[in-house]
């Protein structure tokens, strides 16, 4: 059975992307190819901001309208608690990162990579625990007031926090993405809030995976 597509999903498909080609990109990393090592530590710092971004949003707006409508408060807890989980092994990604970036050796990409490989544990764990137990728990409501309060709340973002979002989100998409992203935004707006708005990403990161 196809699983529906959702925002979510989609969103969650772009940081599966990153991990992978990060995890891809360490294990072949030359030894002492610093240029290459700063290149990935700004990309994992993309990354760890875009799933921030996420999840914060989820904890102040999501999380609070889905306890006002009845849904389990315990099952909210758990997903608070597991972004808390992601964000200390995020943190310590980043540091094994910022080593690397400082050294460029291969004995530092290898610490790298083991840190990266538990932090794609851990925050895959929560990723599939949030599309198969919260998204059915927010589906019946996705026409509500209170869902639609929440998604206005979610989309007023500075200008280059969103088009920094698109460029992120679109890089590599898959056509199945791309096209439940036109239905959910018009091309042109994802173009231009990209393009204009974005280009540090395509300067900074998107060339990392060329």
């Amino acid at each position: 059975m196809t699983e529906q597509l959702t925002m979510n999903r989609v969103i969650h498909a772009a940081v599966r992307r990153d991990l992978d080609r990060l995890d891809q990109a360490l294990a072949g990393m030359a030894d002492g190819d610093r240029s290459r090592a700063q290149a990935l530590e700004r990309a994992y710092a993309n990354l760890r901001t875009e799933l921030t971004l996420h999840h914060e949003g989820e904890d102040t707006h999501i999380w609070p309208m889905l306890a006002s409508v009845g849904v389990d408060r315990g099952l909210l807890d758990t997903m608070e608690s597991e972004h808390h989980a992601m964000a200390e092994a995020l943190a310590e990604t980043g540091a094994a990162m910022a080593t690397l970036a400082g050294s460029g050796r291969a004995v530092d990409a290898a610490a790298a990579r083991d840190s990266l490989l538990r932090t794609r544990e851990v925050t895959e764990r929560h990723l599939r625990h949030e599309e198969t137990e919260l998204e059915p728990q927010l589906a019946p409501f996705h026409d509500s007031p209170e869902w639609k309060a929440v998604e206005k709340k979610l989309r007023s973002q500075p200008l280059p926090v969103t088009g920094r979002f698109f460029a992120w989100l679109t890089d590599g998409m898959s056509a199945e993405h791309r096209a439940f992203l036109k239905q959910t935004v018009p091309t042109p707006v994802v173009t231009v809030l990209s393009r204009t708005f974005g280009r540090r990403y395509y300067r900074d990161v998107a060339r990392t995976w060329k």
